[in-house]
């Protein structure tokens, strides 16, 4: 019996690109979203096409009161848990409105942080198991363009860091997965470039892989690792004269 995989955000393109992937290798699938049984038909979809067992739960990643109870309802725990939970929002709505840069830092970070730790400790206790995070480039150098994601993405990034360190010495592992642009819902109506853009697919399969192998930090399409060498680098005087 292949590993069960919850997606905390199963509604999002990317986390069902994720689940068709993982249910094509014949893993059960649990998909958690809000209002989880409108993905019904979806649900019924992936197990007829690959003959195996998926599974609705509601989850609201920002109710931390039944954050608790919806981690303890997994008996056995997952075996592999990916949260695609986050919100780009708006920066300009974000610099006046502190309600609105609360949403995003806590749907960002905040949330998806608090659901992986719970889970790793239950993986912790059982032995083994593998937890992903769906982070972001944006969080390698905060950018006026989008500073207020970047930094709970630079957040979220940073814990998925420390929580890896954590488990080194056990049979736990932590992935950071590092997209870029995604040809999404949320991006719809933006400009991207097509070297800089993955489908939601592409992440998927960087999802997959990264789990069978182990690895620790993935940049979807690997000029983003370059892209980001060069930002990184960049001298801060000369950096405060960029509008990227």
């Amino acid at each position: 019996m292949k590993d069960t995989v919850l997606i905390l955000g199963g509604r999002s393109d990317i986390g069902l690109a994720i689940a068709y992937r993982f249910a094509a290798a014949g893993h059960p699938v649990a998909l958690a979203a809000r209002n989880a049984a409108q993905l019904e038909m979806i649900r019924a979809d992936i197990a007829l096409r690959h003959s195996v067992e998926v599974t609705l739960h509601d989850y609201d990643a920002l109710d931390t009161s039944a954050l608790t109870d919806f981690v303890a309802g997994f008996d056995p725990a997952p075996g592999v848990v990916v949260s695609t939970v986050g919100v780009m929002g708006d920066q300009a709505k974000s610099e006046r409105t502190p309600e609105a840069a609360a949403l995003v830092m806590r749907t960002n970070f905040e949330a998806p942080a608090q659901a992986l730790e719970l889970f790793a400790a239950r993986m912790e206790a059982r032995g083994h198991g593998t937890l992903v995070g769906i982070s972001s480039v944006a969080g390698d150098r905060g950018r006026a363009s989008n500073y207020v994601y970047g930094s709970a993405k630079a957040g979220f990034t940073a814990y998925l860091s420390g929580l890896r360190n954590r488990l080194s010495r056990t049979k736990v592992h932590v992935v950071t997965i590092k997209p870029g642009f995604v040809a999404t819902r949320m991006t719809e109506g933006m400009d991207l470039s097509p070297i800089l853009t993955a489908s939601p697919e592409t992440v998927a399969e960087a999802v997959f892989h990264a789990v069978e192998r182990r690895r620790n930090i993935v940049y979807v399409k690997p000029v983003w690792w370059a892209v980001m060498c060069v930002i990184r680098a960049l001298p801060e005087p000369i950096f405060r004269r960029t509008r990227i």
